[in-house]
């Protein structure tokens, strides 16, 4: 294998990801990649659990991608640093995380369905990062591909600004290679995996029809592009290096999106790909320089892209490797790290010594001695270092943005089976948990059961295999628990009284609150003390204990959200008050607050798409409904339907076996989390009940 140690100039470097709905062919097109840039020798098939990139036992298994791995290769003197991400929404957080870190994306989509559930998410985490892109339209050797009926869903439904680049030659059984209407040439794939495309004139009968798609591409690129739009029209001739030029503007600027065309599993279109990839996205001296936060004066400070600027670098990744250990996966925005010297976590002050640095090829690696701004690597002995955590010099402190992540919507109980698969679960979750930032381990001191809690319930069965096979723990699982939330619909004043006397020294504190609905705001805390009533430590301990309690469980034990807090009055004794007293006092005012501001709970709603032939439609909308569900529309392709809808997540176990019961195995389904939604009155009562027998 070609060492890959060497630093590459910045130009030269892609950072990118390859982002999709499930099973639009993300990893079949990523072991492409490394099979034509040589980084493998052999190609690995996602059905036969011989590829590299999804290397766990886990993936192998369900033939789907579950963690986003990482690996370098190289193409015409680039160097692509690439990461392959999960498709299904259970496993968001990963490609989350990746957005944040990349400079640019391939977004695959199959060429049968179109733009999916799960593209649209994926879309809306790219638009939120501002990550260029461009698009690949695979498996049009499929039955039922249509190209063009794909572009438009990019269009309409991403209401993105697609440009076509590349038309496909043939259709389904006969597509042979593909239209280069950038270049003018016909690219044919013929004979071996192996074998190069050839590149030959276009032939006589798809000479009109290149015609035509190349002037609708300079059209489309002269509606983003100025100095096209200037050329066209003064009616100048538009060369070949100048389309490149624009479409590389373009797509950087996020005001239009190539589109490229092929299938991946038959080796067709993946080398057209990978020069799209350097001529059209962006590399790290592209991209405006990272924006961090100096610690000390809280000042904005941009990060330069440069190899003797002091060190800034993101951890967004931490992989527990069986057999290397710990890994934290960087991002380096500025200066050079170096294996065996000493950097500062920011965001947790502490020092960190920097132990190998490794270039990563999935599950294998290659060591390195330094790395530079621009890169993506590995270190190995951070032990301290958390996904989301700032490494900085130790003379320049700065906190870079933390990545967000979804709060999980539902949880199980697991229980060791013997004493000493105790010690081992709780290793085993801690270091599940370090990995997953979408995953949360705590223990119910009333029910005496260690609870996980995850993005769906295929991410939690992942989890609890992962735990039994490579940490070796046997447990029992409980039935999967929905994360209801409490809030408040009315504004009320409250007091919250905390009085204790035992001999001595006593305990007193005592504040006067007013609570108010904050609908999708979280907790907000106000401080409306005139006049020093309360001194400011007790003001701000009141505050603690409110957001404490909420956070333990309010009237029905679930965590209160979305509460505005007022703190306008109250009093203290010189001698008796503390902070504890007055943590106290405000945990007891937001008790007494959610009895009187008309407590509610609110359950996860999911958004659900079901693709379905046209005969079982009506049993679906029939079970939707049943299930407190709600279609909110239906498009129609051919002989299938997709159904869009609303559903409670509590309504939505099992609902894999009785739809496939409903359409002979037929339908398939996808559910992503739309937002928290109030639990009908009849149906709260039963809930909280419910959780009051468990208690007791």
């Amino acid at each position: 294998m070609v060492s890959l140690a060497q630093n590459f100039p910045k130009d030269k470097i892609r950072n990118i990801g390859i982002i999709a709905h499930i099973d639009a062919g993300k990893t079949t097109t990523t072991e492409r990649i490394l099979f034509y840039t040589g980084r493998t020798y052999k190609i690995g098939n996602t059905d036969e659990g011989t590829t590299v990139m999804d290397w766990m036992d886990q993936e192998r298994a369900r033939g789907i991608t579950i963690c986003s791995a990482a690996t370098t290769c190289e193409w015409k003197d680039h160097r692509f640093n690439l990461i392959d991400t999960p498709g299904h929404v259970d496993f968001t957080a990963e490609v989350e995380r990746s957005l944040r870190v990349l400079d640019g994306g391939v977004v695959v989509f199959d060429g049968v369905a179109g733009v999916e559930a799960q593209s649209e998410t994926v879309w809306r985490q790219a638009d939120r990062y501002g990550v260029p892109r461009i698009c690949f339209v695979n498996k049009l050797d499929r039955t039922g591909a249509d190209f063009f009926r794909c572009v438009g869903m990019i269009e309409s439904r991403l209401k993105a600004h697609p440009i076509v680049i590349q038309l496909p030659l043939g259709r389904e059984s006969s597509f042979t290679g593909l239209i280069d209407l950038v270049e003018g040439k016909a690219i044919v794939y013929e004979g071996k995996a192996e074998d190069a495309p050839k590149c030959l004139d276009i032939p006589e009968k798809e000479k009109a029809s290149y015609e035509e798609h190349r002037q609708k591409m300079i059209e489309s690129l002269s509606e983003a592009d100025d100095q096209i739009m200037s050329d066209y029209l003064e009616g100048k001739e538009i060369s070949v290096a100048d389309i490149k030029a624009a479409l590389r503007r373009v797509a950087i600027s996020g005001k239009g999106i190539p589109v490229l065309c092929g299938s991946s599993l038959k080796n067709k279109g993946v080398q057209p790909l990978l020069d799209a990839i350097i001529d059209y996205l962006p590399s790290p001296s592209d991209k405006a320089e990272a924006q961090a936060t100096e610690v000390k004066t809280g000042n904005s400070v941009a990060c330069p892209i440069r190899d003797d600027s002091p060190l800034v670098a993101l951890a967004f990744k931490i992989v527990a490797d069986p057999f290397v250990g710990r890994l934290v996966y960087l991002r380096i925005y500025s200066g050079t790290i170096t294996a065996g010297s000493t950097v500062l976590n920011a965001t947790r002050d502490n020092k960190e010594r920097v132990g190998r640095l490794l270039l990563m090829h999935a599950n294998h690696h290659e060591e390195i001695e330094s790395a530079n701004a621009g890169s993506i690597v590995a270190t190995m002995g951070s032990k301290n270092t958390f996904t989301g955590d700032t490494l900085c010099d130790i003379s320049h402190q700065v906190l870079l943005e933390a990545i967000s992540f979804p709060t999980p919507v539902i949880s199980v109980a697991v229980e060791p089976k013997t004493r000493a698969d105790r010690d081992k679960m709780i290793d085993g979750l801690t270091k599940l948990a370090e990995e997953d930032p979408t995953f949360k381990v705590s223990f119910n001191d009333e029910t005496g059961q260690t609870v996980i809690a995850g993005m769906g319930e295929l991410h939690l069965d992942v989890l609890v295999n992962r735990l039994m096979s490579e940490f070796k723990v046997g447990a029992n699982v409980g039935a999967p628990k929905v994360a209801y939330k409490e809030t408040i619909t009315a504004t009320s004043k409250v007091e919250g009284r905390f009085v204790r006397q035992s001999g001595g020294r006593g305990q007193y504190g005592h504040v006067m609150v007013e609570f108010s609905p904050n609908t999708g705001k979280g907790f907000e805390y106000v401080d409306n003390i005139r006049g020093g009533v309360l001194p400011r430590e007790y003001i701000k301990a009141a505050g603690e204990g409110i957001k404490e309690a909420m956070e333990t469980g309010g009237l029905a034990g679930y965590q209160v959200v979305d509460v505005k807090a007022a703190i306008y009055d109250g009093s203290f004794h010189e001698v008796d008050s503390n902070d504890m007293a007055f943590k106290m006092a405000g945990s007891l005012a937001l008790k007494n607050g959610l009895q009187k501001c008309s407590s509610v709970i609110l359950e996860p709603m999911m958004k659900v798409d079901v693709v379905t032939p046209e005969q079982y439609m009506g049993d679906i909308i029939g079970d939707l409904n049943a299930r407190r569900g709600r279609v909110e529309s239906i498009d129609t392709t051919g002989d299938t339907t997709t159904v869009h809808g609303v559903v409670p997540l509590s309504k939505t176990f099992g609902y894999t076996t009785d739809l496939r019961s409903m359409t002979q195995g037929r339908a398939t389904f996808s559910l992503e989390f739309f937002q928290y939604q109030q639990v009908p009155a009849s149906l709260a009562e039963e809930i909280k009940a419910e959780t009051a027998s468990k208690i007791n």
